[in-house]
C-alpha cells in the first residue's frame, strides 16, 4: 500500500443507504456502506452491473438519479457531510474540491468547442478572477502534466481530432484543474484499447504518487484493480461484501462472491493444450484486401490477409480499434465488398457466389453479435426470433417452434422463454438467445464478434464455457473476434494478431501467448492490466508446442 505514514483522510462514508423507488427489484441501491479514502492512495471499488458502485460514486458528488433517496448515513468530506449540503454548496464543491473522471471521454467533452477553451471554462467557474494569461498558462501546463504531446496543438483541437486516449487525458486534465482533494474515476479505461489503457493507468498511478489526491476508482475489471489498487472494496447487490489491502483481497479473498469474481477472470497464461494441426479446414481466407476512400484518400483496411480455421477449432482474431478485425469479418461474410482475395467455406469460394447460391450458403456462416441488447428485435417473442431462422432451412412453423425450444435448452434456458420478449432477460441470457438463433441455421462456422465484451466477468465466463461446450458437442468451428487477450487465451486454439490491417502474428494460442515473435504482440501482452499481479494458472510445458495450420501461415513481421 502506498499511503504516507500519516495519511490525511479525505473521505469517510459511514453506514450509507440509498433507497430505490417502489417496485424495484430490491429496496436499496446501496445499503450500509462504510469506507474511507486517504490522500496518496487508490481505493478501487469493484462490482458487476447493478452492484451499486456508480450510485455510490454519484452520491459522493451529491448527485442522485431520479427516484433515488438518501435514507441513512454520512458522506464526510474533510469534515463536512455532503448529505446535508444544499445545491449551491455542492456546485462549489464539484469540479473544485471533488472532481470526476468519466467513463466516456467523447461524451464528457463538447464536440463544438476547442479543447483549450473547455479546460479554461473550469477556471471561469471556480476562479473567475484569474487573469486570461494565467488561465491559458495553467491550461497548457495541465495538458502537459497528463503527458499529452504538443499541448498548444491539443488546445487548438476539437475532440473529434483526438484519439480516445488523448480525450481521456483531456478529461483527467480538466478534473485536475483545481487540484482537488478527491478524484473519482468512474470506469475511465473501459472504452480504451489495451495499450492506451495501460498509459492512462500509469498516469493514474503517477497522480497517486504526487500525494495530493485521494483517488476512488470505480471498475468492473479485476485486471485494472490488480494494476493500480492500494485497497479494494467489493460490492454486490448494493452491499459492501469485502474490503482490504490489494494483495489480501486478490490472493486470499474472504467472501464467496469475491472468490467467484476472481475465479471468473480469464488467465492471460492459462493451462494451454496445443491443438492438432491436422484435419479439414472449415474456413480459409486467402490474400484478402479492402480499401476505403476517406476524405479523398485511400485507406487500406485489409492488407493481403490470409488465415485458416480448422474444423472444430477456435481461431481468435486479436487487435485494437482500427486494426482491421471487424472489417475482416464484414468482408468474409459479404457485408462489405473486398477488393481481392478468396474466402473458402469448406470447398466453396464464398466471395464467388451470386444470387440463390449465395443465399443458400449464407447459413453456413452465422454471427453472434457484440450487443446482446441491440441484436434482438424487442417487439418479437424469443420463440419467433429463433424459429424464423430455423424456417429459413425449410422447416414447418410447428417444427421450427419445437426446434427453437430445443435450442433454448441447449444454451441453458428454459422452454418457457419462447413466449417472452428480449427485454425480460439479462444481458447474459440475451447473448444465449443470440447463440440459439445462430445455431438454428446449423452453421459450419460461428463468428463471435466481441460477443462477451459487454458482459460482466462472471456472465462472460458462463458464455465462454457455453461456447466451448457447444463446440465440443456440435463440432463447431469458431472465429472469435476480441480485443481482450485474456478471453483469447481462454477460448482459442489459434490466435491471429492484427495491426493496421495486417496479420502480424499467427500461431497456436500457446505459441503466441508464451513465445510471441512480433514486437506488437509483445507490447499487447505487456500492456494487459494486472498481468503480473493477478493469480494465474501454471502454463503447459514447453514440449507441447506445435505449429499452426500449415498453409498460408504468414511470416512474423
Amino acid at each position: 500500500m502506498n499511503q504516507p505514514h500519516n495519511p490525511q483522510q479525505v473521505l469517510r462514508v459511514e453506514n450509507l443507504s440509498i433507497e430505490l423507488p417502489p417496485g424495484a427489484d430490491r429496496s436499496h441501491a446501496v445499503q450500509g456502506i462504510s469506507l474511507d479514502v486517504y490522500k496518496g492512495e487508490i481505493l478501487c471499488v469493484i462490482g458487476e452491473s447493478g452492484s451499486g458502485k456508480s450510485v455510490l460514486s454519484a452520491a459522493i458528488m451529491g448527485d442522485y438519479a431520479k427516484g433515488l433517496r438518501h435514507s441513512e448515513g454520512v458522506i464526510d468530506f474533510l469534515g463536512n457531510d455532503i448529505c446535508r449540503m444544499d445545491e449551491k454548496t455542492l456546485r462549489q464543491l464539484r469540479g473544485n474540491r471533488i472532481a470526476m473522471i468519466f467513463q466516456e471521454p467523447m461524451a464528457a467533452l463538447n464536440p463544438a468547442i476547442r479543447i483549450g477553451q473547455q479546460v479554461e471554462e473550469i477556471f471561469d467557474i471556480h476562479a473567475p478572477n484569474m487573469p486570461a494569461a494565467e488561465r491559458r498558462e495553467r491550461m497548457l501546463a495541465l495538458l502537459d502534466s497528463t503527458q499529452l504531446p504538443d499541448p498548444p496543438r491539443i488546445a487548438n483541437s476539437f475532440p473529434h481530432q483526438l484519439s480516445g486516449g488523448q480525450c481521456q487525458r483531456v478529461v483527467i486534465a480538466m478534473a485536475l484543474a483545481m487540484n482537488p482533494d478527491l478524484l473519482i474515476a468512474d470506469e475511465p479505461t473501459t472504452a480504451l484499447d489495451v495499450t492506451t489503457q495501460a498509459q492512462v493507468l500509469k498516469l493514474v498511478r503517477d497522480l497517486r504518487g504526487r500525494g495530493q489526491h485521494g483517488i476512488l476508482f470505480i471498475t468492473h475489471d479485476f485486471g485494472v484493480v490488480a494494476e493500480i489498487a492500494d485497497r479494494i472494496a467489493v460490492m454486490e447487490g448494493g452491499v459492501l461484501v469485502e474490503i482490504g489491502e490489494r494483495d489480501q483481497v486478490l490472493n486470499a479473498p474472504r467472501h464467496p462472491y469475491t472468490r467467484k469474481l476472481i475465479a471468473a477472470v480469464p488467465a492471460l497464461h492459462p493451462e494451454l493444450h496445443a491443438p492438432s494441426a491436422d484435419g479439414e479446414m472449415a474456413l480459409r481466407i486467402e490474400h484478402l484486401t479492402k480499401t476505403y476512400n476517406v476524405g479523398g484518400r485511400s485507406v487500406q483496411a485489409l492488407k493481403d490477409v490470409s488465415l485458416e480455421l480448422p474444423r472444430g477449432k477456435t481461431l481468435a482474431i486479436v487487435g485494437e480499434s482500427g486494426s482491421g478485425k471487424s472489417t475482416l469479418v464484414k468482408a468474409a461474410i459479404r457485408l462489405v465488398d473486398s477488393d481481392s482475395g478468396h474466402v473458402w467455406v469448406g470447398d466453396t469460394d464464398f466471395l464467388a457466389l451470386r444470387g440463390k447460391a449465395l443465399a443458400t450458403n449464407r447459413r453456413r456462416i452465422q454471427m453472434i453479435f457484440q450487443d446482446p441488447y441491440g441484436s434482438l428485435n424487442p417487439r418479437h417473442r424469443v420463440g419467433d426470433i429463433i424459429a424464423r431462422a430455423a424456417r429459413l432451412r425449410g422447416l414447418s412453423a410447428k417444427d421450427a417452434w419445437a426446434e427453437a425450444g430445443d435450442l433454448l435448452e441447449q444454451v441453458g434456458l428454459k422452454r418457457d422463454a419462447l413466449e417472452r420478449k428480449p427485454r425480460q432477460f439479462s444481458g447474459g441470457q440475451r447473448q444465449r438467445i443470440g447463440i440459439a438463433r445462430a445455431l438454428a441455421m446449423r452453421p459450419e462456422v460461428l463468428i463471435a464478434d466481441e460477443s462477451v465484451s459487454a458482459l460482466d466477468v462472471s456472465v462472460q465466463q458462463q458464455v465462454l464455457e457455453l461456447l466451448a461446450e457447444l463446440q465440443q458437442r456440435l463440432n463447431l468451428s469458431i472465429l472469435f473476434i476480441t480485443h481482450d487477450l485474456r478471453v483469447a487465451a481462454q477460448i482459442s486454439d489459434y490466435i491471429a494478431v492484427m495491426h493496421q490491417g495486417e496479420v502480424v502474428e499467427y500461431g497456436s494460442a500457446e505459441q503466441v501467448l508464451l513465445r510471441p515473435q512480433n514486437t506488437y504482440t509483445q507490447t499487447l501482452l505487456a500492456a494487459a492490466p494486472g498481468a503480473s499481479a493477478m493469480p494465474s494458472v501454471p502454463v503447459a510445458p514447453e514440449s507441447t508446442v506445435t505449429e499452426p495450420p500449415r498453409l498460408l501461415r504468414p511470416h512474423a513481421r
